[in-house]
């Protein structure tokens, strides 16, 4: 070899060495996520995707369907299947311009550490929770009321809170227990004690009021979503540009549910209506092109639904905007 060329190869190596030798040490893995906070830009009006947290459910939850496959679809939409179904709880924050509007709250600490975000992301988002003046409940479960207070007092001071007649008559008449199977009762009971003290501080001011169908709201308009509980319903707001309807828990699973939307959960009151009414909305959904809020798909939630053959549905997740 010249030896010339055995120098100059032997000084390249010695320096690659070398420079690999004093590199930086490389920092610890961060295990933090940024703030979970979205902002989508609606015709004129602003909603922020608000992340509570995420959860994840057993397969032997969905009703009308094996675990094997559920498994299968978990499978085809390369999601992790050890833990179970992921499901996100999310919540929006609507400015309309004229209000200050919050659908659904998130589960604050009502099921545990891993989630309870809501005030958090909604404050990094750059509003503050005494500026809100409505909430807007899609019905009454836990994982959607318990966000609006804490310890007695009001997270949101200046809210008056929305919800169906037909969900207060369900969860918050004294007598309805005595109508569930035995079997069902301690459950129950379990849920109102935890609703209870999410709506108290707004009972006591009077600001939880409440609504039937065929009511609007700061411009939203109620949709009979009936099903998951008796007194569910969701919200349609039309913008300049395009509807807005946040549907609640009419599905709760971006890949069993869009798979197989005849698949109910163990949560639906009215399994078989719950069903229905996701079929009729989903179908809706599909041909009229709403974008869609929905408070179990991946955040931020927003997106529109599609179906090539009107019996399977796909999720369409918004577009990232800067």
């Amino acid at each position: 070899m010249n030896k010339t060329l055995a120098l100059a190869l032997l000084g390249s190596s010695f320096f690659s060495f070398s420079a690999l030798a004093v590199s930086p040490q490389i920092p610890a893995q961060q295990q933090k996520q940024v703030a979970g906070f979205y902002q989508y830009q609606a015709g004129d009006v602003q909603i922020t995707a608000l992340l509570d947290g995420t959860n994840f459910m057993s397969p032997a939850l969905f009703k009308d369907i094996s675990q094997k496959q559920v498994l299968e679809i978990l499978k085809k939409y390369y999601a992790d299947q050890a833990k179970g179904v992921q499901t996100s709880i999310n919540a929006f924050l609507v400015n309309t311009g004229k209000s200050l509007v919050l659908v659904d709250s998130g589960a604050a600490s009502c099921f545990g550490p891993h989630l309870g975000s809501i005030m958090k992301n909604l404050i990094a988002s750059g509003y503050k929770p005494e500026q809100v003046d409505t909430i807007l409940l899609t019905h009454l479960h836990p994982d959607h009321v318990c966000g609006i207070s804490k310890d007695g007092v009001a997270n949101f001071p200046n809210a008056t809170v929305y919800v169906s007649q037909d969900e207060v008559d369900y969860w918050l008449k004294p007598d309805q227990v005595k109508k569930l199977p035995k079997e069902k009762q301690d459950g129950y009971l379990n849920t109102v004690k935890m609703i209870q003290q999410a709506v108290a501080p707004y009972q006591a001011k009077q600001r939880f009021k409440t609504y039937k169908l065929g009511d609007e709201i700061q411009g939203f308009k109620v949709i009979n979503t009936t099903g998951h509980t008796p007194g569910h319903f969701s919200y349609e707001l039309k913008t300049k540009d395009e509807t807005v309807v946040f549907i609640g828990d009419i599905v709760h699973s971006h890949t069993v549910q869009f798979d197989q939307p005849t698949t109910a959960i163990e949560y639906d009151i009215d399994p078989k209506q719950a069903v229905q009414t996701r079929l009729k909305q989903f179908a809706n959904f599909a041909k009229n092109g709403q974008t869609i809020a929905a408070p179990h798909l991946p955040f931020p939630g927003i997106g529109h639904i599609y179906s090539a053959d009107g019996k399977s549905y796909q999720w369409v997740p918004i577009h990232f905007k800067d």
